[in-house]
Protein backbone atom coordinates (compact mmCIF):
# COMPACT_ATOMS: atom_id res chain seq x y z
CA UNK A 1 0.00 0.00 0.00
CA UNK A 2 1.60 3.36 -1.02
CA UNK A 3 2.47 5.74 1.76
CA UNK A 4 2.25 9.47 1.20
CA UNK A 5 4.59 12.28 2.26
CA UNK A 6 2.51 12.92 5.41
CA UNK A 7 3.36 9.44 6.69
CA UNK A 8 7.09 9.99 6.09
CA UNK A 9 6.93 13.41 7.75
CA UNK A 10 5.09 11.97 10.77
CA UNK A 11 7.62 9.17 11.06
CA UNK A 12 10.52 11.64 10.95
CA UNK A 13 8.83 13.76 13.66
CA UNK A 14 8.37 10.67 15.82
CA UNK A 15 12.02 9.70 15.40
CA UNK A 16 13.16 13.22 16.31
CA UNK A 17 10.93 13.20 19.39
CA UNK A 18 12.25 9.81 20.45
CA UNK A 19 15.85 10.97 19.94
CA UNK A 20 15.19 14.08 22.04
CA UNK A 21 13.63 12.02 24.84
CA UNK A 22 16.58 9.62 24.87
CA UNK A 23 19.03 12.52 25.00
CA UNK A 24 17.20 14.20 27.89
CA UNK A 25 16.82 10.98 29.87
CA UNK A 26 20.53 10.28 29.40
CA UNK A 27 21.82 13.69 30.56
CA UNK A 28 19.22 14.08 33.31
CA UNK A 29 19.62 10.55 34.67
CA UNK A 30 19.97 10.31 38.47
CA UNK A 31 23.62 9.17 38.48
CA UNK A 32 24.75 12.17 36.42
CA UNK A 33 22.60 14.63 38.40
CA UNK A 34 24.09 13.32 41.65
CA UNK A 35 27.62 13.83 40.30
CA UNK A 36 26.80 17.46 39.47
CA UNK A 37 25.32 18.02 42.94
CA UNK A 38 28.32 16.38 44.61
CA UNK A 39 30.68 18.57 42.56
CA UNK A 40 28.73 21.67 43.61
CA UNK A 41 28.84 20.62 47.26
CA UNK A 42 32.53 19.75 47.05
CA UNK A 43 33.42 23.32 46.09
CA UNK A 44 30.95 24.67 48.71
CA UNK A 45 28.94 26.30 45.96
CA UNK A 46 26.79 28.67 48.00
CA UNK A 47 29.76 30.03 49.97
CA UNK A 48 31.76 30.37 46.77
CA UNK A 49 28.88 32.29 45.15
CA UNK A 50 28.64 34.69 48.09
CA UNK A 51 32.41 35.24 48.09
CA UNK A 52 32.32 36.05 44.37
CA UNK A 53 29.33 38.37 44.80
CA UNK A 54 31.03 40.27 47.64
CA UNK A 55 34.25 40.62 45.66
CA UNK A 56 32.32 41.75 42.59
CA UNK A 57 30.46 44.41 44.59
CA UNK A 58 33.60 45.91 46.14
CA UNK A 59 35.39 45.86 42.78
CA UNK A 60 32.77 46.76 40.20
CA UNK A 61 30.91 49.59 41.97
CA UNK A 62 33.94 51.89 42.47
CA UNK A 63 35.26 50.85 39.06
CA UNK A 64 31.94 51.78 37.44
CA UNK A 65 31.93 55.18 39.18
CA UNK A 66 35.51 55.87 38.09
CA UNK A 67 34.92 54.78 34.49
CA UNK A 68 31.77 56.91 34.34
CA UNK A 69 33.69 59.97 35.51
CA UNK A 70 36.60 59.36 33.11
CA UNK A 71 34.59 58.39 30.04
CA UNK A 72 32.09 61.21 30.47
CA UNK A 73 34.76 63.58 29.16
CA UNK A 74 35.05 61.56 25.95
CA UNK A 75 31.71 59.86 25.30
CA UNK A 76 28.35 59.83 27.00
CA UNK A 77 28.59 57.04 29.57
CA UNK A 78 26.62 56.86 32.79
CA UNK A 79 26.85 53.67 34.87
CA UNK A 80 23.60 54.49 36.69
CA UNK A 81 21.80 55.05 33.40
CA UNK A 82 23.07 51.72 32.05
CA UNK A 83 21.78 49.82 35.11
CA UNK A 84 18.43 51.64 35.03
CA UNK A 85 17.92 50.88 31.33
CA UNK A 86 19.14 47.30 31.66
CA UNK A 87 16.63 46.40 34.40
CA UNK A 88 13.87 48.90 33.51
CA UNK A 89 14.05 50.59 36.90
CA UNK A 90 11.79 53.48 37.78
CA UNK A 91 10.67 55.49 40.79
CA UNK A 92 12.56 55.03 44.04
CA UNK A 93 14.77 52.27 42.62
CA UNK A 94 16.04 54.45 39.76
CA UNK A 95 16.59 57.41 42.13
CA UNK A 96 18.63 55.25 44.54
CA UNK A 97 20.81 53.87 41.74
CA UNK A 98 21.45 57.42 40.50
CA UNK A 99 22.43 58.50 44.01
CA UNK A 100 24.73 55.49 44.42
CA UNK A 101 26.62 55.73 41.12
CA UNK A 102 26.63 59.46 40.41
CA UNK A 103 29.12 61.77 42.16
CA UNK A 104 27.69 64.71 44.04
CA UNK A 105 27.06 67.94 42.15
CA UNK A 106 29.90 70.44 41.90
CA UNK A 107 32.41 67.68 42.65
CA UNK A 108 34.59 65.55 40.42
CA UNK A 109 35.40 61.89 40.81
CA UNK A 110 39.16 61.68 41.12
CA UNK A 111 41.36 58.93 42.44
CA UNK A 112 44.34 59.54 44.69
CA UNK A 113 47.13 57.15 45.49
CA UNK A 114 45.15 55.45 48.27
CA UNK A 115 42.05 55.18 46.09
CA UNK A 116 44.05 53.73 43.22
CA UNK A 117 45.68 51.14 45.51
CA UNK A 118 42.30 50.20 46.98
CA UNK A 119 40.72 49.89 43.54
CA UNK A 120 43.60 47.74 42.30
CA UNK A 121 43.40 45.44 45.31
CA UNK A 122 39.62 45.16 44.90
CA UNK A 123 39.69 44.17 41.23
CA UNK A 124 42.58 41.75 41.76
CA UNK A 125 40.73 40.21 44.71
CA UNK A 126 37.74 39.63 42.44
CA UNK A 127 40.02 38.11 39.80
CA UNK A 128 41.61 35.77 42.36
CA UNK A 129 38.19 34.75 43.70
CA UNK A 130 37.19 33.81 40.15
CA UNK A 131 40.53 32.06 39.67
CA UNK A 132 39.93 29.93 42.77
CA UNK A 133 36.60 28.82 41.32
CA UNK A 134 38.29 27.26 38.29
CA UNK A 135 41.10 25.81 40.39
CA UNK A 136 38.64 24.12 42.73
CA UNK A 137 36.25 22.83 40.07
CA UNK A 138 39.07 21.46 37.88
CA UNK A 139 41.14 20.40 40.92
CA UNK A 140 44.23 22.41 40.04
CA UNK A 141 47.08 23.51 42.29
CA UNK A 142 46.36 27.07 43.59
CA UNK A 143 48.55 29.79 42.07
CA UNK A 144 47.26 32.73 44.16
CA UNK A 145 49.22 35.97 43.45
CA UNK A 146 51.56 34.20 41.01
CA UNK A 147 48.79 34.52 38.44
CA UNK A 148 48.36 38.29 38.92
CA UNK A 149 49.33 39.23 35.36
CA UNK A 150 46.68 36.94 33.91
CA UNK A 151 44.23 38.36 36.46
CA UNK A 152 44.87 41.87 35.15
CA UNK A 153 44.32 40.70 31.58
CA UNK A 154 41.06 39.12 32.67
CA UNK A 155 39.87 42.32 34.36
CA UNK A 156 40.51 44.27 31.13
CA UNK A 157 38.65 41.61 29.15
CA UNK A 158 35.79 41.75 31.66
CA UNK A 159 35.47 45.48 31.04
CA UNK A 160 35.36 44.86 27.29
CA UNK A 161 32.76 42.10 27.75
CA UNK A 162 30.50 44.36 29.83
CA UNK A 163 30.87 47.09 27.22
CA UNK A 164 29.96 44.74 24.36
CA UNK A 165 26.90 43.37 26.16
CA UNK A 166 25.72 46.89 26.98
CA UNK A 167 26.20 47.87 23.32
CA UNK A 168 24.19 44.85 22.15
CA UNK A 169 21.34 45.77 24.49
CA UNK A 170 21.37 49.33 23.13
CA UNK A 171 21.53 48.40 19.44
CA UNK A 172 19.01 45.55 19.54
CA UNK A 173 16.34 46.79 21.90
CA UNK A 174 12.76 45.54 21.86
CA UNK A 175 10.67 43.19 19.75
CA UNK A 176 12.35 40.72 17.46
CA UNK A 177 15.62 42.62 17.86
CA UNK A 178 15.58 41.69 21.54
CA UNK A 179 15.85 38.05 20.50
CA UNK A 180 18.82 38.96 18.29
CA UNK A 181 20.47 40.61 21.30
CA UNK A 182 19.91 37.48 23.39
CA UNK A 183 21.40 35.19 20.72
CA UNK A 184 24.41 37.45 20.19
CA UNK A 185 24.79 37.77 23.96
CA UNK A 186 24.88 33.98 24.34
CA UNK A 187 27.72 33.72 21.81
CA UNK A 188 29.67 36.57 23.42
CA UNK A 189 29.13 35.17 26.94
CA UNK A 190 30.18 31.65 25.92
CA UNK A 191 33.38 33.02 24.37
CA UNK A 192 34.12 35.15 27.43
CA UNK A 193 33.54 32.27 29.87
CA UNK A 194 35.82 29.93 27.94
CA UNK A 195 38.48 32.65 27.77
CA UNK A 196 38.04 33.30 31.52
CA UNK A 197 38.68 29.68 32.45
CA UNK A 198 41.69 29.50 30.14
CA UNK A 199 43.40 32.71 31.30
CA UNK A 200 42.55 32.46 35.01
CA UNK A 201 43.81 28.88 35.17
CA UNK A 202 47.10 30.11 33.68
CA UNK A 203 46.24 28.17 30.50
CA UNK A 204 46.20 24.87 32.39
CA UNK A 205 42.68 24.05 31.18
CA UNK A 206 42.36 23.61 27.43
CA UNK A 207 39.69 25.38 25.37
CA UNK A 208 37.88 22.13 24.39
CA UNK A 209 37.62 21.12 28.05
CA UNK A 210 36.09 24.51 28.87
CA UNK A 211 33.59 24.49 26.01
CA UNK A 212 30.81 22.63 27.92
CA UNK A 213 31.15 25.17 30.75
CA UNK A 214 31.02 28.07 28.30
CA UNK A 215 27.88 26.79 26.55
CA UNK A 216 25.96 25.86 29.71
CA UNK A 217 27.06 29.07 31.44
CA UNK A 218 25.96 31.23 28.51
CA UNK A 219 22.55 29.56 28.28
CA UNK A 220 21.91 29.74 32.03
CA UNK A 221 23.13 33.35 32.14
CA UNK A 222 20.70 34.27 29.37
CA UNK A 223 17.86 32.61 31.30
CA UNK A 224 18.92 34.45 34.47
CA UNK A 225 19.07 37.74 32.56
CA UNK A 226 15.47 37.33 31.36
CA UNK A 227 14.29 36.51 34.89
CA UNK A 228 16.30 39.37 36.39
CA UNK A 229 14.80 41.92 33.99
CA UNK A 230 11.36 40.90 35.31
CA UNK A 231 12.13 40.68 39.04
CA UNK A 232 14.81 43.38 39.51
CA UNK A 233 12.47 46.41 39.42
CA UNK A 234 10.43 44.92 42.27
CA UNK A 235 13.57 43.98 44.22
CA UNK A 236 15.15 47.45 43.91
CA UNK A 237 11.94 49.36 44.66
CA UNK A 238 11.01 47.25 47.70
CA UNK A 239 14.56 47.36 49.12
CA UNK A 240 14.84 51.13 48.64
CA UNK A 241 11.40 51.72 50.13
CA UNK A 242 12.43 49.75 53.23
CA UNK A 243 16.07 50.80 53.72
CA UNK A 244 16.61 53.92 51.61
CA UNK A 245 19.64 54.25 49.35
CA UNK A 246 21.34 51.42 51.24
CA UNK A 247 18.54 49.21 49.94
CA UNK A 248 20.00 49.59 46.45
CA UNK A 249 23.22 48.02 47.76
CA UNK A 250 21.25 45.13 49.28
CA UNK A 251 19.43 44.63 45.98
CA UNK A 252 22.72 44.68 44.07
CA UNK A 253 24.36 42.11 46.33
CA UNK A 254 21.28 39.88 45.96
CA UNK A 255 21.41 40.21 42.17
CA UNK A 256 25.15 39.53 42.13
CA UNK A 257 24.74 36.49 44.38
CA UNK A 258 22.15 35.03 42.01
CA UNK A 259 24.39 35.73 39.01
CA UNK A 260 27.42 34.14 40.71
CA UNK A 261 25.33 31.16 41.79
CA UNK A 262 24.50 30.61 38.11
CA UNK A 263 28.21 30.87 37.28
CA UNK A 264 29.30 28.40 39.99
CA UNK A 265 26.55 25.93 39.09
CA UNK A 266 27.53 26.22 35.42
CA UNK A 267 31.15 25.46 36.30
CA UNK A 268 30.16 22.33 38.23
CA UNK A 269 27.81 21.22 35.45
CA UNK A 270 30.33 22.00 32.70
CA UNK A 271 33.06 20.00 34.44
CA UNK A 272 30.81 16.96 34.77
CA UNK A 273 29.63 17.25 31.16
CA UNK A 274 33.27 17.36 30.04
CA UNK A 275 34.08 14.26 32.14
CA UNK A 276 31.02 12.47 30.75
CA UNK A 277 32.02 13.28 27.17
CA UNK A 278 35.51 11.94 27.90
CA UNK A 279 33.99 8.66 29.16
CA UNK A 280 31.83 8.42 26.04
CA UNK A 281 34.89 8.87 23.81
CA UNK A 282 36.55 6.05 25.75
CA UNK A 283 33.57 3.77 25.11
CA UNK A 284 32.23 3.95 28.69
CA UNK A 285 28.76 5.30 27.84
CA UNK A 286 26.04 3.69 30.01
CA UNK A 287 23.69 1.43 28.08
CA UNK A 288 20.05 2.35 27.46
CA UNK A 289 19.09 -0.49 29.79
CA UNK A 290 21.15 1.01 32.63
CA UNK A 291 19.61 4.45 32.05
CA UNK A 292 16.08 2.96 32.09
CA UNK A 293 16.92 1.04 35.26
CA UNK A 294 17.96 4.25 37.02
CA UNK A 295 14.79 6.05 35.99
CA UNK A 296 12.60 3.07 36.94
CA UNK A 297 14.21 3.07 40.38
CA UNK A 298 13.50 6.79 40.82
CA UNK A 299 9.90 6.39 39.65
CA UNK A 300 9.32 3.46 42.00
CA UNK A 301 10.79 5.35 44.97
CA UNK A 302 8.62 8.39 44.15
CA UNK A 303 5.49 6.25 43.93
CA UNK A 304 6.34 4.51 47.19
CA UNK A 305 6.79 7.81 49.02
CA UNK A 306 3.60 9.17 47.47
CA UNK A 307 1.66 6.12 48.68
CA UNK A 308 3.15 6.58 52.16
CA UNK A 309 2.15 10.26 52.26
CA UNK A 310 -1.38 9.46 51.05
CA UNK A 311 -1.69 6.77 53.71
CA UNK A 312 -0.59 9.18 56.44
CA UNK A 313 -3.01 11.86 55.22
CA UNK A 314 -5.90 9.36 55.11
CA UNK A 315 -5.01 8.13 58.60
CA UNK A 316 -5.11 11.68 60.00
CA UNK A 317 -8.44 12.36 58.28
CA UNK A 318 -9.94 9.25 59.88
CA UNK A 319 -8.64 10.22 63.32
CA UNK A 320 -9.57 13.91 63.20
CA UNK A 321 -13.39 13.53 63.80
CA UNK A 322 -12.68 11.69 67.08
CA UNK A 323 -10.85 14.74 68.41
Amino acid sequence: MPQGPNFAEGRATGNNRERLVRTLTFWLRPAFALRVINRFQKIVGFDRSMALASSALTALVPLAILLGAVLSNVVHYDAAEQIIKRYNLSGAGATAVNSLFSPAEATSASVGIFGFVFLTISVLSFARASQRLFEQVWELKPLSVRNTRNGLWWILTLGGYLGVTALLSTLFDGGALGLVAVMCGVLVTATFLVWSGWILSAKRISWPDLLPFGVTGAVLTAAYSVGASIYMPHLFNSSVARYGVVGAVFAMISALFAAMLVLVASAALGREVQDELSRIRQGQRPSDHEVRRQWDSVVEQTRSRWRTVRGQVSHHRVKSPNH
